[in-house]
């Protein structure tokens, strides 16, 4: 089949909109990274009028301790983690941090998956003693580690339904060609990576498939399924349609392009997997009876 007469006059704009797409898609997941709650927590704290740049982390597998490292002051100064289950009424433990290659260290003891901490840093400094990073606490959050057959394949089919769907809601606002196309490469692109491989990504990471609605309130379950369901409604007004140049067909595109956009900006793992220590605890003293 020969090219369009306006596939030939306009070649230059389908260009425009994959470049326009590329640069959305770039911008989202870098937000959305930047912002979640499991990127590393980064601040500054000052000692003896100088300033200290750190990076607290708020993610780690559970196969292993968390390293928790900012930059040592120096000579005077000591520091010590203080930390505790999160959310629990445990006791506050408290763990000295050594001095290494110009580092202060710590380690917080490896939890269970989807396990929590909060922690805080105290140093000890002539000038008294200094919380970092202040009156808060951080989180930090464990997983089971993931094997990269599964979590290479769902990032990739996440990244380029975001990709394509933006690229399908510009298509339909400027140039509505190949718009049948670009939809169903969406909604597969969505379907096999949020809704097939995400859970399955999510089992290795937390034990469960799905925590979302209805068995749940995991946000980014909830989001994937959001974005699925939008597009899937998209298929239904074209399946009805049939023209994809038709102006509802046009609009529920770019509604979904809009809501797929607003939804993938939200943070990552916002409201994610949380582990229950009291159910945990009972299940083990169950275990351990004779």
């Amino acid at each position: 089949m020969s090219p369009s007469p306006e596939r030939l006059r306009r070649p230059w704009l389908s260009t425009a909109l994959w470049f326009v797409a590329v640069v959305l898609m770039f911008a989202a997941a870098s937000y959305q990274r930047l912002t979640g709650p499991t990127y590393e927590l980064r601040g500054e704290f000052d000692v003896g009028g100088e300033v200290f740049e750190y990076e607290l982390i708020r993610s780690e597998y559970s196969t292993t301790d968390a390293a928790v490292v900012i930059p040592d002051p120096g000579e005077g100064v000591r520091g010590r983690l203080v930390f505790k289950r999160y959310p629990t009424d445990d006791p506050w433990s408290a763990t000295p941090m050594e001095s290494v290659q110009g580092e202060l260290v710590g380690l917080l003891p490896a939890q269970p998956a989807a396990g929590h901490l909060e922690y805080v840093i105290e140093l000890e400094t002539p000038e008294g003693v200094k919380r970092i990073p202040g009156e808060e606490t951080v989180l930090i959050r464990f997983k089971d580690p993931v094997p990269a057959w599964v979590l290479v394949p769902h990032i990739f089919c996440m990244f380029f339904a975001l990709l394509v769907g933006v690229r399908t809601g510009l298509g339909a606002l400027f140039h509505p060609v190949g718009l049948r196309k670009l939809m169903w490469t969406t909604l597969g692109l969505m379907t096999l990576g949020g809704m097939i491989l995400g859970p399955v990504v999510q089992k290795y990471s937390f034990g469960a498939f799905w925590t979302g609605w209805p068995l749940g309130y995991d946000l980014t379950d909830n989001k994937t399924l959001i974005m699925w369901i939008v597009w899937v409604g998209v298929a239904l007004v074209l399946w009805k349609r049939r023209n994809p140049r038709d102006p509802w067909v046009r609009r529920s595109i770019v509604a979904a392009a809009v809501v797929m956009m607003v939804v993938y900006v939200i943070p990552h793992s916002a409201q994610g997997s949380q582990l229950d220590y009291e159910a945990l605890e009972i299940r083990q003293s169950r275990e351990r009876r004779p």
